[in-house]
Order: C-alpha cells, then structure tokens, then sequence
C-alpha cells in the first residue's frame, strides 16, 4: 500500500477533471493528482456524449461560462497539442437551431427573451431564413426558429483525450483507482483513500466524478443530490453524401441531430441523434435501449427529414447525464467540509463548461475565490436550502 501527498486530489479524470488539472499546472500547483476509475473511459460521460456546445441558456453566469469556453474550444487543437499529439476536437460552429410550431412556441418565444437578457448570442428567425439553414427540412409547420449562430459541436472522444494528454503532459500526475473513503479532521477534508489501500495526504480534494459526485458527497457524509440518467443517442449512415452540412437541429419531438462529418475521402456521411428520457430509471445503467430508435426518434426525424427515409448502419449507445434536481451544476467548497471542492452534476453540460470549470475551480484554489465568473447562485448546498436555479433551456 502506497502514501503520498498532493496539494490537491482531483477525484475524476474526464474531461472536467482534467480541464481542472491543465489549469491547476497553468497556475504553477506543484503536485496536482487525479484519481480515476476508469483509465480507458470506456463508460466517462464525456467520452459517450455528443459533443454538443451553445450558449443558449436562460441563467448569466452560464451563458458567460460557456461564451469563454467557445473561445476556448476554438483554439483546443493547437493549445492542447502536445510533442507526441496533436488532438482534432473539430469545433464547427454550425449553430443550434430550435425549430419554433403551434406545439412549443409560447415557451420556445419566452426562452429565447430570457437567453437575450441573459447575455447570449442568439438570433430570431423567419420560416424561410430556417429553409436556408436546412432546406431538406420539412417546415410545413414551422412558424419560426431560435438560432445560436457561434454555437456548434466537437469530437467529444478527442476534445476527451486532448484535454488529458494536455494535463498530463503538463505534469498532473494521474492515478487509477476507486475512492472508497474520504478523511476528515473535524470538518476539514485531509485525505483519500483508494480500493487499493493506498492513501493520499491532502488538504483540498475536487470532486469531479461527474455521475458518481453524490457517491463521492456520501463519504463526506454530505447528501448533495447527484443522480446517473441515462442518455441514449444513435448514429446513422445517410443515404448519400449530404450537400450541405446540418446545425444542432433540435425538434419540438425533443429529437435533435446534428452531422457526424466523413474524417476522410472514403468514409460515410453520418448523423448523430438524441432525444432524452426525462423519465427513465436512474441509476448507473450503460445497456443502449435499441427499441427507441423506431419508437421514439425515428418517426419524429423521418417526419422533419423525409429524405432520411433511407438511413443505414443504425447503432446505439448509453452513456450518462449527471443530473440535479435542477438540472444545473454543483461548483464550489461545500460549506460544511471546507477543502472540499465541487465541480459536477452538469446534467448533460459539462462537456461545453468544461474549460470555464477548470478555470473556475482553479481560481477557487489558487486564490481563495472564483474571480472570472460569480458562481455563487451553483453551490452545493442550494438544494438544502431550497435555493434551485431554474433555467429553462435544458434539452
């Protein structure tokens, strides 16, 4: 059994604990470790996800998270190059677009006044400005769109490996291994132990375990409502090479697609599709439910896209949304165990927030305070105040 000390323990190392660790190292923390469960990702949210990144959210400090990290992602193949890799996140800023019918347009409207007040770069479109962004669409119905034009998506698997490769490469030194205890001398945090036995000596630990941040709050003997959902999504082989390249479209079904570009010459042009079930079973459950794709994201997709009549090599899978009781994240020490740190339960956001937390968590560290962006409203005591932030633009 192994003992060592850190000046921070990072407890998960996606794409959140990583971008956490990168910025640690910017900020010249001397011995930053991540611990990690799962050294492949093979099951990490981030790696299963879809890669989607806009900054139409209701809340300010969200819109402004997300605003600096589309800067952020912008940059990401070159910044997070390292001597032996260079990562091909692919940002393409194609857009979101909501399509406005009779069904969800009152709440489509409101949503989009609450986004514009809250800062974000959005745009009102005609029926026939939504035709140019997809005019293979169906919009017999459509009476208008909501558009976020530097919105877009990336690689989720290279933005995963680029953010970990870059913090590695910058000295973070990452451990794989179950936390199974966290230690406390009164209140504050002073160390981990893994499955392993082995110990870390530590005054700050990050909890960054995405869907098993309330496990992790539970060793504290903190009950921080952390929930794993399931989020099944689907690629698909297009009939033929697509003329043009498709936004985040999202459908008032709740269905949304976006391209999934050829990598080369010879490889097929693809779709990637969502659509949420807001009801289905909690829990740590990776198994795909195939049956959705004809029951629920087919018809809605083939309605809005009738040339999808003919789609080929349908695959699914499972990962995991993080979710809150009101779907938005956990940032910051918990008041009752001072040294610890969170930066989790971003209900399906954390991969886009992932640059803004890492520097947020940082600061937190280095400085005694969030200084970029007033995270106070995320902390992770709200829920048992009753303090809920409410944002209506979850998909």
């Amino acid at each position: 059994m192994a003992h060592r000390t850190a000046d921070v323990v990072i407890i998960g190392g996606s794409v959140v604990g990583s971008s956490i660790a990168w910025h640690l190292r910017e900020q010249g923390v001397p011995r930053v470790v991540v611990i990690e469960r799962d050294r492949r990702y093979e099951r990490a949210s981030a790696f299963l996800a879809m890669g989607g990144i806009r900054q139409q959210f209701c809340t300010g400090v969200t819109v402004q998270m997300v605003q600096h990290s589309v800067g952020f992602w912008s940059q990401f193949d070159e910044r997070m190059g390292t001597p032996d890799a260079r990562p091909r996140a692919w940002f393409r800023q194609r857009g979101y677009l909501s399509l406005g019918t009779a069904h969800n347009a009152a709440a489509l409207t409101h949503r989009y006044e609450r986004q514009r007040a809250a800062g974000a770069e959005v745009s009102w479109l005609t029926r026939a400005e939504v035709s140019r962004l997809v005019p293979d669409a169906w919009l017999d119905d459509v009476e208008f769109g909501v558009f976020g034009p530097r919105d877009g998506y990336a690689n989720p698997r290279e933005v995963l490996s680029g953010m970990h490769r870059a913090a590695q490469h910058a000295g973070a030194d990452y451990v794989e291994g179950t936390p199974v205890a966290l230690h406390r001398d009164g209140r504050r945090m002073t160390g981990v132990t893994l499955a392993s036995g082995d110990t870390i000596d530590t005054g700050t630990v990050v909890n960054a375990a995405g869907a098993w941040g309330g496990v992790i709050a539970r060793m504290a003997a903190l009950d921080v409502p952390i929930t794993p959902l399931r989020q099944m999504l689907f690629r698909a082989t297009l009939p033929h090479r697509w003329p043009s390249r498709f936004p985040m479209v999202i459908d008032p079904s709740g269905v949304h697609w976006r391209h999934d570009d050829p990598l080369s010459a010879g490889d097929p042009d693809c779709i990637v599709v969502a659509c949420t079930k807001w009801d289905d079973v909690p829990g740590e459950r990776f198994e795909p439910d195939d049956a959705r794709w004809t029951r629920d994201f087919l018809p809605p997709l083939l309605r809005r896209m009738p040339g999808f009549g003919q789609l080929t090599d349908v695959h699914g899978w499972a990962g995991l949304y993080e979710m809150t009781p009101d779907h938005n994240p956990t940032l910051g020490e918990h008041p009752e165990c001072p040294g610890l740190i969170f930066a989790c339960g971003f209900s399906g956001h954390g991969l886009m927030m992932s640059p803004a937390t890492g520097r947020i968590v940082s600061e937190m560290i280095t400085r005694g305070r969030s200084e970029t962006f007033d995270v106070g409203l995320f902390a992770p005591d709200r829920f048992a105040r009753g303090a809920l932030v409410h944002d209506e633009a979850t998909i």
